[in-house]
Parts: structure tokens; sequence; C-alpha cells
């Protein structure tokens, strides 16, 4: 056998994991067989809020509707509701419209479940949402005067 050449047993350990590493992904699946839930990775399919077809917004949905009888119907179209078993985008901010109307930051473990109203910051327009939330300032409402008087 010459010097250049590996030995039999050389190559076989060169093709196989070296000592302390071992094949990850079978124990991940078994440790975290949800592993993946709740990222964001591009290209997973089309998103269910943002689809056109089968959107259900704040008009659509009969409890919500009532519980912001201070919007207009056009208002409340603007506004679409996650559908029900969708997992919440992590990291984005969203409001329960038949919770308490709190900004809230989801988690990858998060879902639209029965009984909630969840609308996507990032869907709704500013001064919307500030007044789903409960802001009062005139100004981030688009009520503010602009300071011009008239003589």
């Amino acid at each position: 056998m010459s010097a250049q050449q590996p030995s039999r047993e050389a190559r076989r350990a060169e093709e196989t994991f070296q000592a302390g590493e071992q094949n990850v992904d079978q124990y991940d699946r078994d440790l975290d067989p949800d592993g993946m839930a709740g990222r964001n990775v591009a290209g997973e399919g089309p998103d269910p809020v943002r689809s056109s077809a089968g959107t259900r917004t704040a008009f659509d949905v009969k409890s919500v509707h009532r519980r912001l009888n201070d919007l207009t119907d056009d208002e409340l179209k603007t506004i679409p509701i996650v559908p029900d078993g969708t997992r919440l985008q992590q990291g984005a901010t969203y409001v329960d419209l038949l919770g308490d109307r709190r900004e809230i930051t989801a988690t990858g473990e998060m879902s639209a479940t029965k009984g909630t109203a969840y609308a996507p910051k990032d869907s709704v327009d500013y001064q919307l949402w500030n007044r789903l939330i409960g802001v009062t300032n005139p100004e981030r409402l688009g009520q503010a005067d602009d300071g011009a008087t008239t003589p």
C-alpha cells in the first residue's frame, strides 16, 4: 500500500460523520416535530389574508361589525380578518377585534382560533388602525387642523 493513498478504513471514516457529529435532522424531528411552525419562509404558498379570493373582512363578520359600529361599511370592508386555523406571521403585529383591541406581536406558535378576529397591521390603513386600537390623538387619526387660519 502506498503512502499516497489513504487506507480503506480512512476512506470509510471520511464518508461517515466525525465523532460527536450526528444526523441532527433525525433527532430534531423527534424533539420538535413542528420545528418550522411560525417561521416566515418565502414561497410557502398564497397568504390567506392577502389573497383576494375568500378573504373575510370586518364587514363580513357580524360580531366584529356590531362591535365596530362607529366605522362605516366601506371602512369595515378594508379590514381583513385572518381565517380560523391560520398561523399568525411571527413578529407581525395584529389586533384581535373581538378581544381587548390591543396590539400584539405574534410568536411562532400563535394561530387564529375560533372566537378571535385578528387583523394584521400591515394590511390596514394607519389612521384606521389607530382608531381600532383606541388612539384619540387627532393628528394620528388624520383629523388635526393643518394650522391654516381663515380670515
